[in-house]
């Protein structure tokens, strides 16, 4: 079988296989327009977790196909190196070329059981940023700007119709008009000379957004106008000019957009132009390319750990998990999570349970408060870049996750995500006011999950983290869990049935008691009434017990993903007139 026609045919087989994919993939990527047109959320959430599991389901069915048509062939390696060869040809003509051999390295990895990579028959190019050579245009509307903005914008919204009206797209586009001018009003002698707007809309759950930048002279801003539809019809809810709102829009603790790009490169691109400082990686994934995301992180992340090949992965900052075990590169603004072998008490989850939680949080709409956590296997490290506290700690407590292989320690399992400060520290580190601010999206924070359905669990600080722009996010989901499935009590003293005896005391395995919370949080006076005065709800069992009412009820609580600051109202105004 290990003929050249054996290996271009298999090579052929895989390239076939990977338009398959892709076919599916846009065909469910279409639906988001429908979806939206049609107010259809529950339909638009069934399609985003059909997307997120439709990559592993097309890579079963290809090894299946392959294994057919190779037989014992299967894991011959000087066939493996023929059919790279015939299939690097296949796909060099490509712009997405790494998507394919991504594809590709899929199938050799599930065969050979590759441990680390294997560069005589898989793609690597650790040393190469795959979109440099993309100079493709992605496909774009430009608009020249002349002193009648709110005409523009008008002809903006004209080129983006929908099966559903806008409810009055004259007035939206005056309000985008006045809010471009006011947030760009310190360019000064630099006036906006142009917008350009990607040709495709993006969706995510109840938004379309019309994706691009404006142009000055010298200089360029995001524009990102982001659309509802009400039961009065389609309106423009906000507009996005500042790198920080984009970038939380595009951020890693958000769901993946759904948007029908012919290519994926070349958008990557473009997107990278109003958004330098987000790492590659992260736009593929957001984009719902989650499988290149996870290539072009390992690719990135390998690069830098070899520009410093004496700089020790140590234990990450932060009190010690009962769960998982948290290691970093103190350069690099990853963690890696590795799966206890046993948890400490009071934990009593067994690890499948563990990995059931973030199939749960990868599944779900994460209201921009819950990480992207990627799963990894069989990742390769010297022995001699490990700290030996972290070394002796992996060996002796993750035997399940992790193991010798000569030099090397090979990580079986583990879930990298963003590193983030933990909450607990930032609050001993900063200054009054930075503090209150965390203390109080802290708030916002447990406020926007539990509207998307998702109790953390548990609510102690160390479990938070703080980014960059000062965002609470959660990320330890051991103890993660729907609202729906929890039982929300007072404490037994104020229950309000009049329950007395062991049943009142009695605490179940999904007993929550919300009055509980601030007393476990170690917060300064200072910290714990401002928490309260502002978020002072979320520490009453009767908050939680109307949200379950209406979520049981069928409610979808909106969650926007933009501050209040970015959206538009009726006072935005100000006089504007299209004629």
């Amino acid at each position: 079988m290990s003929t050249p026609s054996a290996a271009a045919e298999a090579a052929a087989l895989i390239h076939a296989g990977f338009e398959d994919y892709h076919a599916r993939f846009r065909a469910i990527t279409q639906r988001a327009q429908r979806r939206f047109e049609a107010r259809d959320w529950a339909g638009a959430n069934e399609d985003a977790v059909e997307r997120i599991e439709l990559y592993d389901a097309c890579a079963l069915r290809m090894a299946a196909q392959l294994e057919a048509h190779l037989g014992e062939a299967l894991r011959d390696r000087a066939l493996w190196r023929g059919i790279h060869a015939h299939y690097a040809a296949i796909v060099a003509h490509l712009l997405d070329q790494e998507l394919y051999k991504t594809w590709y390295n899929t199938q050799t990895r599930r065969f050979f059981k590759t441990r680390g990579v294997d560069a005589d028959i898989e793609f690597v190019a650790l040393d190469i940023e795959p979109t440099d050579r993309i100079t493709h245009p992605v496909a774009r509307h430009s608009y020249a700007v002349w002193s009648n903005l709110p005409r523009v914008c008008q002809a903006i919204l004209d080129d983006y119709p929908f099966a559903a009206a806008y409810a009055h797209a004259g007035l939206c586009a005056i309000r985008i008009a006045e809010a471009v001018s006011r947030r760009l009003d310190g360019w000064g002698s630099d006036p906006v000379r142009a917008i350009e707007l990607l040709q495709t809309v993006f969706y995510r759950e109840r938004r379309a957004y019309l994706v691009g930048r404006v142009l000055g002279a010298e200089r360029i801003a995001p524009l990102v106008i982001a659309l509802v539809h009400e039961p009065g019809g389609i309106r423009a809810d906000a507009v996005l000019t500042e790198r920080e709102h984009v970038a939380q829009v595009f951020g890693y603790t958000r769901s993946y957009f759904h948007a029908d790009l012919a290519t994926v490169g070349d958008a990557v691109v473009f997107l990278r132009t109003i958004l330098p400082s987000k790492p590659i990686d992260e736009l593929y994934t957001v984009l719902g390319r989650a499988k290149q995301g996870k290539t072009e992180r390992y690719r990135h992340f390998f690069r830098h750990l070899q520009r410093d090949p004496d700089e020790p992965l140590v234990h990450a900052d932060g009190e010690r998990g009962m769960v998982m075990l948290v290691f970093t590169l103190p350069s690099y603004p990853l963690v890696f999570k590795l799966i206890r072998d046993r948890f400490a008490f009071p934990k009593e989850s067994a690890r499948e349970e563990v990995m059931a939680k973030y199939r749960l949080v990868f599944h779900r709409d994460r209201a921009g408060r819950l990480v992207d956590a990627q799963e990894f296997r069989f990742l390769r490290f010297p022995l001699r870049r490990f700290a030996e506290p972290l070394l002796r700690e992996i060996l002796a407590e993750c035997r399940d996750s992790a193991y010798v292989d000569g030099n090397d320690l090979v990580i079986a399992h583990c879930y990298i995500e963003r590193r983030l400060r933990p909450l607990n520290l930032y609050l001993r580190e900063v200054g009054a006011d930075a503090a209150r601010r965390a203390i109080l999206d802290y708030g916002q924070a447990i406020r926007d999950l539990a509207r998307s359905n998702v109790f953390a669990g548990d609510l102690l600080l160390k479990n938070f983290g703080i980014t960059r722009n000062g965002r609470a996010i959660f990320y330890d989901y051991d103890e993660l869990c729907l609202v729906a499935e929890c039982r929300f009590r007072a404490l037994p003293d104020d229950e309000g049935d009049g329950a007395s005896g062991s049943e009142a005391w009695y605490v179940g395995p999904h007993d929550v008691f919300p009055q509980q919370f601030p007393r476990f949080l170690g917060l300064t006076d200072e910290l714990r009434d401002a928490l309260m005065q502002r978020h002072g709800e979320i520490f009453d069992v009767r908050w939680w017990l109307e949200l379950q009412q209406r979520i049981a009820a069928g409610e979808r609580i909106d969650v926007p993903p933009y501050p209040a600051a970015a959206c538009l109202t009726p006072e935005a105004l100000l006089g504007y007139s299209l004629i």
